[in-house]
């Protein structure tokens, strides 16, 4: 998409999914779904988007050995929160074993992350360590959430407790340090998905 294109205006209504759908094929743009809801993508930053596609490339290359049947999606791939009647577009998300597709749209949205990543901005943060989180937790498949600081060199990872529903919160701080993702057994080093970055 060039620069001097723009966003269409949405009118003020409703959408059942099938428009929300037809609405993403003819603009071809990503849009999120809540509950009737369509709410336009917001362009990210520079840091955001090489962050982005450093933690999808660092988990590509920790699955690769360590765990075969993972498959890495990046932010171009929907996730379907059927309860709360929610498309969106995580930056990142790791799925093990089969893909499980949305119904009615399987070309477009999966249904079943073990882990979902999200880089934070000003203007997300507190909806991703909230009501994102709170939705993102009903998902049954989840095991980690794993939220990335663009300013500082500052991971949280949530992990679900097996067979509990507790979740489990520890920090990665400082770039000597490494993010350990217990669902995947694999480890990142910080200094790694931050260089040039900070």
């Amino acid at each position: 998409m060039g620069a001097e294109a723009s966003v269409p205006e949405i009118p003020d209504r409703l959408f059942t999914v099938e428009e929300y759908r037809e609405l993403e094929r003819t603009t071809q743009i990503k849009y999120e779904y809540h509950a009737g809801k369509v709410v336009a993508q917001a362009g990210g930053t520079v840091s955001h988007g090489r962050l982005c596609s450093r933690i999808n490339g660092e988990l590509v290359f920790a699955l690769r050995e360590k765990q075969a049947s993972c498959e890495v999606l990046n932010s171009e791939t929907s996730l379907h929160v059927a309860h709360a009647e929610r498309f969106v577009y995580p930056d990142s998300m790791v799925i093990c074993g089969d893909l499980e597709l949305a119904e009615g749209d399987a070309n477009h949205a999966v249904t079943n992350p073990i882990v979902i990543v999200e880089v934070l901005s000003s203007s997300t943060a507190h909806y991703d360590r909230g009501e994102k989180f709170m939705m993102y937790r009903q998902i049954p498949s989840l095991r980690e959430y794993v939220l990335i600081e663009q300013d500082n060199a500052l991971v949280e990872m949530y992990y679900r407790v097996p067979d509990q529903d507790l979740w489990r919160i520890t920090e990665a701080e400082g770039l000597d340090q490494s993010i350990r993702l217990e669902s995947l057994d694999i480890a990142i080093e910080m200094e790694r998905l931050y260089r040039g970055i900070l």
